[in-house]
C-alpha cells in the first residue's frame, strides 16, 4: 500500500517573489552569455572559423548549446 504525505508550506509571498527574482537574474545572465558567445563567434573571420571547424551558419546553435546545454 502506498501513502502520500502532503506538506502545506502556505502562501509565502516573500519567498515566491525572491524565487522569481532569482529566476529572472538567471535568465538574464544566460541571455547575456548567449549574446556574448554569439557576438564573439560572429566577429571571427571566415578563415578563423574554418580553423576551428565552425561554419558561420552554425554559430547560433553553438552559442545556444554553450549556454543552455552545458
Amino acid at each position: 500500500m502506498t501513502t502520500a504525505t502532503l506538506t502545506n508550506t502556505g502562501f509565502n509571498f516573500g519567498t515566491r517573489i525572491a524565487d522569481m527574482i532569482v529566476r529572472i537574474k538567471t535568465v538574464r545572465a544566460r541571455a547575456a552569455e548567449y549574446q556574448r558567445t554569439y557576438s564573439e563567434l560572429q566577429h571571427l573571420s571566415n578563415r578563423e572559423l574554418d580553423d576551428i571547424g565552425v561554419r558561420r551558419c552554425d554559430i547560433a546553435d553553438i552559442a545556444h548549446r554553450h549556454v543552455y546545454c552545458s
